[in-house]
C-alpha cells in the first residue's frame, strides 16, 4: 500500500517535531536533571534537532550513557557528561537501531567508549541499513563521511546482561518486540530506575513503522513487573510507573479501535481521509488514560495498525528492509 507507506512516514516526521505536551510534561530540551545520586536524565531537543533523551549512569570508575543519539546529540551529551562527572564514558548503550538513538555510535567510539546493544539491534541495522543512513538528509550524519551507521561494538543475546562493579548494578533487558525487534531496557534495581528507550515514551512520540503493535502491550507489561519508581523514556519527560501502564493502554486501545473500524467496513482510504480529525480520535474510543500519547501522528499510526491487522503480521515485516 504505497499511499499507506507515505502516510506512515509523514506521520513519523510529524511525531519527531510534535509539540503536544501535557502540563506535567513540559519540554525542557538540552537540560540535565539528577534523578537519584549518580543517575542523570538529559532531555534531547526533539523539536529543534530531532534528538533523543540520554541517561548518564555513574559507576565507580566510569560512566554509562544510554543511547548514542544522532552525531550532534552525541557531542552535546558527551559535553554534559563531563559537567556532571570527571569519569570517562566507558559504555554507550543503544536501546534500538533508529538514527536518533544509534547514528552517533562512531562519535562515541572515537572518544574511546564501547557501544553496547542487545543482538537484535545489530540485526535490525543489517535489515534496514545502509539504505536509511544514505537517505537521511541530516548534516551531522553526512559530515561523518561514512557509508553506513557503525554497528555496536559489543552485543549480547541473553538477558539480563549485567554490569556490576560493587557500587552499582546495571541490568540490560530485552522483553520482546515492541517499537523494534531489538528494544533494550536499562534497569537499576537498587535505585528502581528504568530507562526505556522508545518502547515506553512520555507523549505522542510512538513511531510504529518497525514495530509489533499487537505485542507492544505485552512488552510494557513485562517491563513493569520490576520495582520501579522512575521511568526515563527515549522521548518526553521522566515519569513513574503510570507511564508504562499508559503506554500499554494506548497500544491496546488503538489496536482495538482499528479492529472495530475494519469490522464496520472502513478502509485504509477512509482512515487517511479522516486523518487527525477529532472524528478519528473519537471513533477509536480512547480512554482518558491514553490521551497523553495522542498527537498529530494518529492517522499514520492507525494506518500502521490497519496494515498489521489486514496483513496479519507485525508492521516491521511489512515496512521493508532486507
Amino acid at each position: 500500500m504505497k499511499r499507506g507507506r507515505l502516510i506512515l512516514f509523514c506521520g513519523f516526521a510529524a511525531l519527531t517535531v510534535s509539540v503536544f505536551f501535557t502540563a506535567r510534561t513540559t519540554a525542557q530540551p538540552n537540560t540535565v536533571q539528577q534523578i537519584v545520586p549518580g543517575v542523570w536524565f538529559r532531555e534531547g531537543d526533539i523539536k529543534g534537532q530531532g534528538h533523543c533523551n540520554n541517561i548518564i549512569i555513574e559507576m565507580k570508575d566510569y560512566l554509562i550513557v544510554v543511547d548514542a543519539n544522532f552525531p550532534s546529540g552525541a557531542r552535546l551529551a558527551a559535553e554534559d557528561a563531563k559537567k556532571v562527572s570527571s569519569k570517562p564514558v566507558k559504555y554507550v548503550f543503544d536501546t534500538h537501531h533508529h538514527g536518533d538513538h544509534a547514528y552517533g555510535n562512531a562519535v562515541w567510539t572515537e572518544m574511546g567508549a564501547t557501544t553496547l546493544a542487545y543482538a537484535g539491534v545489530a540485526q535490525e541495522m543489517k535489515r534496514y541499513e545502509p539504505k536509511r543512513w544514505q537517505e537521511t538528509n541530516r548534516k551531522d550524519v553526512k559530515e561523518l563521511n561514512r557509508p553506513s551507521v557503525e554497528p555496536p561494538k559489543q552485543t549480547f543475546d541473553k538477558t539480563p546482561f549485567v554490569l556490576d562493579d560493587g557500587t552499582r548494578r546495571v541490568e540490560f533487558h530485552f522483553f520482546g518486540w515492541a517499537h523494534t525487534r531489538g528494544d533494550g531496557f536499562v534497569y537499576l534495581p537498587k535505585e528502581q530506575v528504568l530507562a526505556s528507550g522508545d518502547a515506553i515514551v512520555n507523549g505522542p512520540y510512538n513511531f510504529m513503522g518497525d514495530g509489533n503493535v499487537a505485542n507492544w502491550p505485552k512488552v510494557a507489561e513485562a517491563a513493569g513487573k520490576r520495582k520501579i519508581k522512575y521511568v526515563l523514556p527515549g522521548h518526553g519527560r521522566p515519569g513513574g510507573p503510570e507511564m508504562i501502564a499508559g503506554q500499554g493502554k494506548f497500544m491496546k486501545e488503538i489496536y482495538a479501535g482499528v479492529q472495530g473500524l475494519i469490522k464496520s467496513g472502513k478502509t485504509a482510504d477512509d482512515i487517511q481521509k479522516t486523518g487527525m480529525a477529532k472524528t478519528l480520535e473519537a471513533s477509536l474510543q480512547f480512554s482518558p488514560e491514553s490521551k497523553n500519547w495522542i498527537g498529530d501522528g494518529l492517522g499514520g499510526q492507525a494506518i500502521v495498525v490497519y496494515e498489521e491487522i489486514t496483513q496479519k503480521k507485525p508492521h516491521g515485516e511489512i515496512s521493508g528492509g532486507k
